[in-house]
């Protein structure tokens, strides 16, 4: 028989309890973690929110609440009335081990069936299936601080925004489609026949023409959503850190940034110190193979080309640049290990990686027949190798127009080596502001230039005369900041001239009836005295991430998608009724 929670108020949280409150009287409520029945006495851990704490039930003071507790069972859902006294010997691995609560009373509020996996952090039970019973999931310790960190995180955020007088404005969730890069969510309108919505993949335009309103400073904790190819570690709505300013230097964006990432690793336990370092693309690309690059290990990055004879060239098919770098005390590796460097490689797109290892004895080389003995030593000397390293060279299959390809590689080649060779330290927060950003990158399936960014990414100003001549030379106003070779976000000063922003869709081969129809309203909006602008987005979910110590940003998001963008819990997507598709004028055709 289950009891009614009536007027039974609670006192204390479980976790809450401490020395301090030894002789209170408590009522506390939650689910059952675990039970021990040993005879006269029966223990019991309860479970909330904020912890664990174990309650006595004594079979001979309260006969009542013992017999009730032996119906217990994992994940039932109780009051408890009792009394706190200090235990006689302390839990060092609870909060609250230091006291107990002997029960007077006890109300079962609710029955549950046995869970399909033990609700402890260490559970064994796959993703796949956590996801499925998230209520469940969600029960975790883990779980609980996750999603309490990342309010604290977010409620600060909130603080040091309006501390520094930016308004939070809410932006339209249903807009219409301009696609940026990714494709839209599109939503069809019953009222308006055949005509459809869009969820944003970002609030972009409607910043912008927060600025144009003379707001001055915006910032908005946001949904977006991007109907995205399946990636491993992508959700397809996420939330971000949305930030617009009026009359901005790129300095006083980063500041706001650093004030804000400083204050929330605070809340994580973290110390991070502003202001954060600076490096220009190109170079992060050239000395670490990488747009992100993770700066708490070095292995950087050498060209080598000049090292490879045009004949050795021929023979490896080289046709680009070479890169190399040393991998510290790794000449010791075997041949097993070197040809899983070599498969790595080439799954990055290398065509081919090639080995210095040097021992006492002097360097051995996989291509000293080819390159020859002295340009071993070179390209052993170029990398600032050591007795015992292995030197890494890597060349790769294409070039790809404005980028080092064989950089790229090796970038990927230095993150796996760092891991291996336990060169990082993960005790480091080393936040890195990315600039120099190309306007444009070569797209390989469209045969054309396209946006690196956005296409609002404001314009180097002397780089202006080369839009339409030279792309591939024109640098943008663009930003990224990275922490632990992750790209928390991205940012820019914006175009606020019309004419250029109009040249800039043309560049990109947009005719003007297209233009007109994608944004014309912004095109307008322009004309009417658009004050220089800026800005930057924030992944919160990366942030929470990283500063939680976690691998997955599932682990961060109250209710997560899978990989492939479905809710196994809610079984989300699903088929709609046919009457509904008949309200839209839709119908379903077969793939």
């Amino acid at each position: 028989m289950l009891d009614f929670l009536g007027n039974l108020q609670r006192t204390h949280y479980c976790g809450a309890l401490r020395s301090s409150d030894d002789s209170r009287e408590v009522i506390l409520m939650g689910w059952v973690a675990r039970r021990r029945d040993l005879g006269n006495l029966l223990f019991l851990d309860l479970r909330d929110r904020s912890g664990i704490v174990q309650v006595v039930f004594n079979k001979e003071t309260q006969p009542q609440a013992h017999a009730k507790a032996e119906q217990l069972r994992s994940e039932f859902v109780v009051a408890v009335e009792g009394k706190v006294i200090k235990r006689q010997k302390s839990n060092p691995e609870l909060a609250t081990g230091e006291i107990e609560v002997i029960a007077q009373k006890l109300h079962l509020l609710n029955t549950a069936k046995t869970p399909p996996f033990q609700i402890e952090d260490d559970t064994n039970a796959a993703e796949e299936t956590r996801l499925r019973y998230r209520y469940l999931d969600l029960r975790r310790p883990k779980s609980h601080a996750n999603l309490a960190l990342r309010h604290k995180i977010i409620f600060e955020i909130r603080k040091v925004m309006d501390e520094m007088g930016f308004l939070e404005i809410e932006t339209p969730m249903l807009t219409r489609s301009t696609p940026e890069g990714a494709r839209d969510y599109l939503v069809p309108s019953r009222v308006h026949h055949g005509k459809f919505y869009a969820l944003p993949q970002s609030p972009q335009i409607f910043k912008q023409i927060l600025m144009i309103g003379g707001l001055d400073r915006y910032f908005q904790i946001v949904k977006c959503f991007r109907d995205e190819d399946l990636r491993a570690d992508r959700q397809p709505e996420f939330t971000q850190l949305d930030v617009e300013m009026s009359f901005p230097r790129q300095e006083d964006i980063f500041h706001v940034i650093e004030s804000v990432m400083v204050r929330a690793c605070a809340v994580a336990g973290i110390k991070a110190e502003a202001p954060f370092p600076h490096m220009l693309y190109k170079d992060a690309v050239r000395k670490y193979g990488s747009d992100k690059p993770d700066m708490r290990f070095g292995m950087e990055l050498h060209e080598v080309t000049d090292c490879f004879p045009q004949e050795a060239k021929d023979k490896l098919q080289i046709a680009g640049s070479v890169f190399a770098l040393a991998a510290p005390g790794a000449a010791s590796y075997s041949r097993k290990q070197l040809d899983e460097l070599t498969e790595k490689a080439k799954s990055a797109g290398a065509r081919g990686a090639y080995f210095v290892k040097l021992s006492p004895e002097g360097p051995t080389s996989t291509v000293e027949k080819l390159i020859g003995a002295e340009n071993v030593k070179k390209l052993a000397e170029a990398c600032g190798a050591k007795t015992g390293d292995l030197v890494v060279a890597v060349s790769a299959k294409q070039e790809i127009k404005g980028t080092e390809a064989a950089a790229l590689v090796a970038g990927q080649l230095r993150l796996q080596l760092g891991e291996a060779l336990n060169l990082i330290d993960k005790s480091q927060w080393k936040f890195l502001w990315l600039t120099g950003f190309p306007l444009f990158e070569w797209s390989e399936s469209d045969k054309s230039w396209v946006s690196a960014q956005h296409p609002f990414t404001g314009i180097v100003d002397e780089d202006l005369e080369k839009l339409e001549s030279a792309p591939w030379e024109v640098r943008s106003k663009g930003y990224d900041l990275v922490l632990n070779g992750v790209e928390l976000g991205s940012g820019s000063i914006r175009i606020h001239r019309q004419d250029v922003q109009e040249r800039l869709f043309k560049a990109l081969g947009l005719s003007e009836e297209l233009l007109r129809r994608r944004f014309g309203f912004f095109l307008d909006a322009l004309t009417y005295g658009t004050p220089p602008h800026g800005g930057i987005a924030l992944g919160m979910d990366r942030v929470v991430m990283l500063l939680a110590g976690e691998k997955s940003i599932r682990e961060v998001v109250a209710f997560a998608k899978t990989t492939a963008a479905v809710d196994l819990m809610a079984e989300s997507p699903s088929e709609v009724d046919n009457d509904q598709l008949d309200q839209l004028g839709i119908a379903i055709k077969d793939e």
